[in-house]
C-alpha cells in the first residue's frame, strides 16, 4: 500500500502499524523456527536467548523510543532481575554451600520461576520508581550519563556483596530455562505491552514530550511524570526480562550484564529502529544473526584455500560498524519510522465498527475575564515587561499590537507562567495564575499557541490535537471525538494520518490552533498565527477564528503584525511598545493615537508630517 492511500484513510495507517508489529513477529518465529530446523539443539539454544533478547531490548525501547533519552542503565536491572529470581529459586542445599552467608530472610524459598517472577516484578517496580525520581529530571546528555552512573554503581555493589551474589565469582545453582515455547510467549507478552503502552495516554504524552517539552507543557503534561511512568514501565519490563535472562544462562556474575551487554542492546534497539515497536524485534534478529556469524569468523576460517586468522574482539567490530553503517544509511533504522502510533483511523475505524462516537459540543458558554495587573520582568537588567494591566474578556477578540520586541510574546509567557513574573499578577475569574506549575494553567481554561510553531513532528496530525484533549482530561473515547471535531473545523481531516512535520505550512499552523482548541478553553492566546501565511489562508483563518469566537464565547488574546488582520478581527486592541503599555481602546482610537503613529512609523517621520498629514490611504492601518 502507499503512502498516499494511507494518508487518504487514516484507519488504514492504524491497521498497517498493528500489522507491521506483527510482521516483525513473525520473522521472530519464522527466524526461531529456521534455527531449530536447521541447526537443531544449537539453533534452539540460540534462538531461546534471541528470545530472550527480545525482551530486554523492548523493555529497553519503551523508555528510550518513547522519550528520545538513550540508556545504558538497564543493565543494571537486568542484574538485578537475574539475582533476584536466581536467588528465589535456587535449591535450599545448593544455595547454603553456595551462598553460606546468605541473610536469612531471603534464604531457603526455592520458588518456580513463575512463581518468583511476581515478586521480581515488585522489586524492579520499586527499583525503577526509586532511581526513576531522579532520572526523570533529566534530559538529553544529562540523563544518558545518569543511567551510565546507575549501571556503575549497581554493578560495584553486586560486587562488594559477596554474601549476596559471590561477588565477581560466577553465580551458579540457578534452574535453566530449556522452553523455548515459554521465553517466545514471554517475547510476545513485552512486545504487546510495549505497543499498548504506545498507544496509550501515558505513551503519547511522553512523546509530546520527546518532541517538544514546552508545547508539552503549555498543553497541561508533566514532563517529569511523563519521564517517569515510562521509566517506571520500561525498568519494571528490564528486570523481568533480566531474571528471563539470568535462568538462561543458569550462571552469570556481574559482568555478565555491564558494558558489553548494554553495548550490544543498544545496537540492536539502533539498528531495528529506535522509534518502533517492530524495529526492536527486528533490530535482535538481524544483530543476533550477525554476531554468530562473525563469532564463527573470530576463531578463524579457511575460505577458498585461504585461512583467516584469529581475530580477537571481532564480535564487538562488527557490531560498532553495523551501528555506524546503519546511523549512515538508514537513521531511523530498519524498520524505520512505520508505526507512527495510536488514533490516526479513528474516524473510519469507528465507522466500520459502527460505533462512532458522537461529536461532543465545546464547553457550554461562559463569562471568564483574564485579568493582566501590573506584569513586569526583566532579563539581565533589560526591562522586557513593565507594569502593564489589561483585560481578556469572554467572547471578544482583543489584539495586542506593537513593534518588533515590544514584549508581546514575552508578557503572554508571563500569563501561561512560561517566565516568571517580577511583579504582577494574572488572573482568571478569581483564580491567580501567577506562580502556577506551566502545566497547570490550563486547569483554568487557558491555552495558547506560540509564536514560532511548536507541534510534535514526530507525532501525525490527529495525534498532536489527541494529545491535547486527553492533557485537558478527557477520556479517550470523547478525545478521539474531540480531536476529530477540532480538525474538521480547521479542514485537517484528510491529513489526520500525516506527521505533523510533513504538513504543509499552512496546515500546520491551523493544526497548532486546532490543537489549543482541543483543550476547550475560556481564553486563547494566539501568537501570531497568521505568520508566514498567504493572504489567501490569513482570510481563510480570520473566517474560522471569529466563527468559532461567537459560536463558542471564547476570548481571544490576538497577537499579530498584520494590522489589516487585527483590525478586521478585533473589536479593542491593547498596545505595546519597549515593554510598556502605550494605548488601549478600540481600533480607530488607536490608530489615532500619536504615541502609537510614533511607535510604528518613527519620531522623525511623525515630525516632519506634523504640518502634512498622509492621505487616508497610507494611515497606519485600513
Amino acid at each position: 500500500m502507499s503512502d498516499a492511500a494511507l494518508h487518504a484513510h487514516p484507519a488504514r495507517l492504524r491497521a498497517a502499524n498493528w500489522i507491521r508489529t506483527l510482521a516483525a513477529l513473525a520473522v521472530l518465529i519464522g527466524t526461531v523456527v529456521i534455527l531449530t530446523v536447521v541447526f537443531g539443539r544449537t539453533g534452539e539454544r540460540i534462538a531461546l536467548l534471541m528470545c530472550v533478547n527480545v525482551a530486554a531490548v523492548v523493555a529497553l525501547a519503551v523508555f528510550c523510543g518513547n522519550t528520545g533519552i538513550v540508556s545504558f542503565g538497564h543493565g543494571a536491572f537486568m542484574a538485578l532481575g537475574a539475582y533476584a529470581s536466581g536467588i528465589l529459586t535456587m535449591p535450599a542445599g545448593l544455595q547454603r554451600s553456595a551462598l553460606p552467608e546468605l541473610p536469612g530472610w531471603m534464604a531457603g524459598y526455592e520458588l518456580t520461576l513463575l512463581g518468583a517472577l511476581p515478586v521480581v516484578l515488585l522489586v524492579g517496580l520499586g527499583f525503577a520508581l526509586l532511581t526513576g525520581s531522579a532520572v526523570s529530571r533529566l534530559v538529553g546528555a544529562s540523563a544518558a550519563i545518569s543511567t551510565l552512573g546507575l549501571l556503575i554503581i549497581v554493578h560495584s555493589i553486586a560486587i562488594s556483596a559477596r554474601e549476596i551474589t559471590r561477588g565477581s565469582q560466577t553465580f551458579y545453582g540457578v534452574p535453566r530455562i530449556t522452553d523455548l515455547a515459554f521465553v517466545l510467549a514471554a517475547a510476545f507478552l513485552f512486545v504487546i505491552i510495549a505497543r499498548l503502552y504506545r498507544e496509550s495516554r501515558w505513551g503519547l504524552f511522553v512523546r509530546a514530550v520527546r518532541d517538544d517539552e514546552d508545547a508539552a507543557t503549555a498543553l497541561g503534561i508533566s514532563p517529569r511524570r511523563a519521564r517517569l511512568v515510562a521509566w517506571t514501565l520500561s525498568g519494571t519490563l528490564a528486570t523481568l526480562a533480566g531474571a528471563l535472562y539470568g535462568h538462561s544462562l543458569g550462571a552469570f556474575s556481574p559482568a555478565s550484564f555491564y558494558l558489553g551487554l548494554v553495548f550490544a542492546h543498544v545496537v540492536m534497539m539502533i539498528v531495528g529502529g529506535m522509534n518502533s515497536v517492530g524495529g526492536a524485534v527486528v533490530g535482535v534478529v538481524a544483530v543476533t544473526i550477525l554476531q554468530n556469524t562473525v563469532r564463527n569468523l573470530e576463531g578463524g576460517i579457511t575460505l577458498g584455500g585461504i585461512t583467516l586468522p584469529e581475530v580477537f574482539g571481532l564480535t564487538t567490530v562488527s557490531l560498532g560498524i553495523a551501528i555506524l553503517l546503519v546511523i549512515w544509511l538508514r537513521p531511523q533504522g530498519l524498520v524505520g519510522g512505520f508505526e507512527l502510533g495510536p488514533g490516526a483511523g479513528a474516524r473510519l475505524l469507528t465507522r466500520i465498527t459502527g460505533r462512532a462516537p458522537q461529536t461532543p459540543a465545546p464547553r457550554p458558554v461562559t463569562t471568564e475575564t483574564l485579568h493582566a495587573r501590573g506584569l513586569s520582568r526583566s532579563f539581565a537588567g533589560v526591562k522586557a515587561v513593565t507594569d502593564v494591566s489589561f483585560d481578556v474578556p469572554a467572547g471578544r477578540i482583543t489584539g495586542l499590537i506593537g513593534p518588533n520586541g515590544a514584549g508581546k510574546s514575552t508578557l503572554v509567557n508571563l500569563i501561561t507562567c512560561q517566565y516568571t513574573a517580577d511583579s504582577g499578577t494574572a488572573e482568571i475569574d478569581g483564580v491567580q495564575l501567577t506562580g502556577l506549575p506551566r502545566h497547570r494553567i490550563i486547569d483554568n481554561r487557558v491555552a495558547r499557541s506560540f509564536q514560532n510553531l511548536r507541534l510534535f513532528s514526530g507525532l501525525t496530525a490527529f495525534e498532536n490535537v489527541l494529545v491535547a484533549a486527553l492533557a485537558a482530561g478527557s477520556d479517550r473515547k470523547t478525545a478521539n471525538a474531540i480531536a476529530l471535531r477540532e480538525l474538521d473545523a480547521f479542514d485537517l481531516g484528510s491529513i489526520a494520518a500525516m506527521r505533523a512535520d510533513n504538513l504543509p505550512y499552512g496546515a500546520r499552523k491551523r493544526l497548532e490552533i486546532a490543537r489549543a482548541l482541543a483543550q476547550d478553553p475560556a481564553i486563547l492566546l494566539l501568537d501570531e498565527p497568521a505568520a508566514g501565511m498567504n493572504p489567501t489562508e490569513t482570510d481563510d483563518l480570520a473566517d474560522r477564528l471569529i466563527r468559532i469566537s461567537e459560536d463558542r464565547n471564547i476570548g481571544i488574546l490576538l497577537i499579530d503584525h498584520d494590522l489589516r488582520f487585527v483590525n478586521r478581527l478585533c473589536s479593542h486592541i491593547v498596545v505595546m511598545n519597549r515593554g510598556a503599555k502605550i494605548a488601549e481602546g478600540d481600533p480607530e482610537e488607536v490608530r489615532a493615537d500619536p504615541q502609537v503613529i510614533e511607535a510604528y512609523i518613527g519620531r522623525g517621520r511623525v515630525a516632519r508630517a506634523a504640518d502634512a498629514p498622509p492621505p487616508k490611504d497610507q494611515a497606519l492601518a485600513p
